[in-house]
């Protein structure tokens, strides 16, 4: 009998906001011990890492600079796509 992955969230997901934006900090298991980091703006647009961190907390510290760096907008997307982009 084949066993089912779920994907476990961490406690660390977070919103971030600056000015009149938002957007999600999604950090979850990949099923083998590491962490994913993906952040979702208010249009549903996604930008995943590729890398895979050792804690949560290394992929929220990961996420929180590049908002700093790069600024939030540099992470919204155009309203009209369905999300899928990438970034770092």
């Amino acid at each position: 009998m084949d066993e089912q992955f779920t994907a476990k969230e961490s406690p660390l997901c977070r919103t971030f906001s600056d000015g009149d934006h938002s957007v999600d900090i999604d950090i979850y298991e990949d099923g083998d011990g590491g962490w994913l980091l993906e952040i979702v703006d208010e249009h549903n647009n996604t930008t995943v890492w590729e890398d895979v961190f050792d804690t949560d907390e290394e992929a929220l510290q990961e996420a929180l600079a590049a908002l700093k760096e790069e600024g939030i907008g540099a992470f919204i997307g155009p309203a009209e796509t369905s999300g899928g982009w990438e970034s770092p």
